[in-house]
């Protein structure tokens, strides 16, 4: 996410470390450097030269304080104004209605339908709302039944009308049949176009005016870069929308919609896109976005993450099983199907701060856990419960079940055999042996 910005703002910010202090000449280096990568990542010309004028004035108006290096000071003050360019406070969507209506908008292509269903998942699992998710895009093949799939995934009900060819009137049927039903959210995919036309903006318009929604929300390809920013504005003179939502962030996005949509068109970004399953999608915190463009992570989402997939009833049985020297590969093989629902593996180690520069260049592939599972899942439930019966032979099944070597199976084991002693130790408060321990397995 960003890497390409993160990494020239990084080059940017480094011209004034060693500096002793901050003056007209260093400052007005570094923001050259800045503008010059804001530009790259497809920020608007005018926002760019705008956003540096605001950090120059600051840097230059402020006394560099004692604890703080002139390089360190800088960053912190990009990183204010990146915060308050992308929109300074998160915004959460109006479910107020009842039941609340929120339609969707936006091009062709840009992940509507996929994100109406990862919507009607987050408010179901995250609000306990129930969700009727409305298909009335009548023009694009099988957009019926992608919105059909999507709702089976996630276990929302789906209203459509194959019969009939007007949107408007389909809007109004799935207002009513989800109040018959009890739902108390409707979420309207409409139809996209390849392009803004009159035809299109019409239709949406006498949509918006015939049910009334809580909430519009125009969903943006965030790989569009500053096309993206132009296209929004087109449908917020029209439809005057509430927030905006930037879909494939986790593709080579370069950053230009994110850094500059809520400056064009005053209108927040509500939820982001991280990925294709169900489950990614996040609340848009500039403040954090903001980190992860300088390559300070994101801690705060990366925690909330792991306490959305902990189970305490699993981790109590777990630590009895640890406490009993019974940790079995079934065990473990539950502690990476919950890792593997925080998001895909690229993403996650972004958050956590420094790890975006380390990675970078490395391609983390999000079936890195798939070797791990088939060792695990060749074995027999006897084996998986008492990996001490493990011998030459059963190894030798093992690894020709997997398609893997005898080689990784025996270094599965060791890293299992390792993660076992250190969970007890953890367990037991042993913090002087686990650290014995670590320095012993490097």
């Amino acid at each position: 996410m960003f890497d390409n910005l993160s990494d020239k703002l990084d080059k940017a910010l480094h011209v004034l470390k060693g500096h002793g202090q901050i003056t007209e000449i260093n400052v007005a280096e570094t923001l050259k450097e800045v503008r010059r990568a804001l530009l790259d990542a497809d920020v608007n010309f005018k926002i760019a030269k705008e956003f540096t004028n605001k950090v120059k004035e600051k840097a230059l108006g402020e006394n560099v304080l004692t604890t703080l290096q002139p390089g360190q000071l800088m960053v912190k003050i990009v990183k204010d104004e990146l915060t308050q360019l992308m929109g300074g406070d998160a915004e959460e969507i109006d479910l107020s209605g009842n039941p609340s209506v929120i339609l969707m908008s936006g091009l062709q292509g840009s992940g509507k339908t996929t994100f109406s269903g990862k919507l009607a998942n987050y408010l179901q699992s995250k609000k306990s709302k129930k969700p009727l998710l409305v298909a009335c895009d009548v023009y694009r093949p099988a957009a019926i039944d992608q919105l059909h799939i999507v709702g089976e995934q996630i276990g929302a009900e789906v209203y459509s009308d194959r019969e009939n060819n007007d949107p408007v009137a389909i809007a109004k049927a799935g207002v009513k049949h989800a109040k018959e039903i009890g739902a108390n959210v409707v979420i309207i995919d409409t139809a996209g176009r390849l392009a803004v036309d009159e035809q299109m903006m019409t239709e949406i318009a006498n949509i918006h005016k015939a049910i009334t929604p809580n909430e519009t929300l125009f969903v943006v390809d965030s790989m569009t870069g500053q096309d993206a920013v132009n296209t929004a504005k087109a449908f917020n003179d029209i439809l005057n929308f509430d927030g905006v939502i930037l879909t494939k962030l986790d593709g080579d996005t370069r950053g230009g919609a994110a850094i500059s949509i809520k400056s064009v068109v005053d209108k927040p970004i509500k939820f982001i896109g991280t990925g294709e399953k169900m489950e990614a999608i996040d609340v848009f915190y500039p403040s954090r976005m903001a980190d992860r463009i300088l390559g300070m992570g994101d801690v705060v989402s990366l925690v909330e993450r792991a306490q959305e997939q902990f189970d305490e009833e699993q981790a109590r049985k777990i630590q009895k099983k640890i406490a009993k020297n019974r940790f079995g590969f079934d065990d473990f093989l539950t502690q990476i199907q919950q890792i593997k629902k925080m998001g895909n593996m690229k993403d996650l180690m972004g958050m956590i701060p420094g790890a975006g520069k380390a990675l970078k260049g490395l391609d983390i592939d999000d079936d890195a856990f798939k070797h791990i599972e088939a060792i695990i899942h060749s074995m027999t439930p006897d084996e998986r419960s008492n990996p001490s019966k493990l011998n030459a032979s059963r190894k030798k099944r093992i690894a020709a079940g997997s398609g893997t070597s005898i080689q990784e199976v025996n270094q599965l084991l060791k890293q299992f055999q390792q993660m076992s002693k250190m969970m007890k130790m953890m367990q037991g408060g042993g913090g002087k042996k686990m650290m014995q321990m670590m320095q012993n397995m490097r």
